[in-house]
C-alpha cells in the first residue's frame, strides 16, 4: 500500500504547530505534508525494508562520525522545505553550517531546511512516480545529491543539482561524490 492522502481543507486548516503535535501524538503513523497542506499517511515499513534502511543510515552515520562535516538523519526526521512541504527522507545529511544556523527550537521541530543529501528506498508497496516526484522536489528545494534506491528492480536513480537523472542497474556501491567526500555506500547487503 502506497501513501494515503488526507485533505482536511477547507474544513480544517492545520497550523504548523498543530501538524507537529499530530505527528507527535500519533507516533506509529508516518506523516508528510504536501505544499497544498494535504497530509500523506505513510505505511509502516516491513522488517526487510526497515533493515535495509537501517543499514544505509548506519553507513552514512559512521562516515559522518569520522568526517564531522555535517549531521546524518534517519527516516523518522521531518524537514520543512522552502516550498512549505514537510518531508521525511529515508536517510539524509545536512552540512554543519546549515544545521548550526538553526535555533534550538528549529532543531527540535521539523527543521526549516532542505537536506544537502537524501536517500529514498522504494519497496514493493511504494509508487515509483510519487518517489521520483519527491526526489525532484528535494532538488528544487536545495538538495545537491539524492539516491532513489529501488529494492524490487535493484535500480538506482541518482539525482544531482542541475543535471539529468542517472540510472544504474545493480551497482555494488555508490559514491557520495563531492557532496559527501569519501563516503561510499556499500549496496551488497542492501540487495
Amino acid at each position: 500500500m502506497d501513501a494515503l492522502t488526507l485533505n482536511l481543507s477547507p474544513v480544517i486548516q492545520l497550523t504548523d504547530e498543530q501538524f507537529f503535535q499530530i505527528c507527535q501524538i500519533n507516533e506509529l503513523i508516518r506523516f508528510e505534508r504536501n505544499t497544498d497542506r494535504t497530509l500523506l499517511l505513510m505505511p509502516l515499513l516491513g522488517g526487510l525494508t526497515s533493515n535495509r534502511n537501517a543499514n544505509i543510515t548506519t553507513q552514512l552515520w559512521l562516515w559522518n562520525r569520522d568526517e564531522s562535516l555535517g549531521i546524518a538523519f534517519s527516516s523518522s526526521t521531518g524537514f520543512t522545505l522552502p516550498n512549505g512541504a514537510v518531508r521525511s527522507p529515508d536517510a539524509s545529511w545536512l552540512k554543519s553550517d546549515k544545521w548550526d544556523a538553526l535555533t534550538q527550537e528549529q532543531k527540535e521541530r521539523f527543521a526549516p531546511v532542505c537536506p544537502d543529501f537524501v536517500v529514498e528506498l522504494r519497496s514493493a508497496s511504494d509508487c515509483l512516480q510519487r518517489l521520483q516526484n519527491k526526489m525532484q522536489e528535494y532538488l528544487n528545494n536545495g538538495s545537491r545529491l539524492g539516491w532513489l534506491i529501488d529494492l524490487e528492480t535493484q535500480r538506482v536513480e541518482i539525482y544531482r543539482h542541475n543535471q539529468d537523472v542517472e540510472v544504474l542497474q545493480s551497482p555494488a556501491s555508490l559514491s557520495g561524490e563531492d557532496i559527501l567526500p569519501g563516503f561510499v555506500l556499500n549496496l551488497v547487503d542492501i540487495w
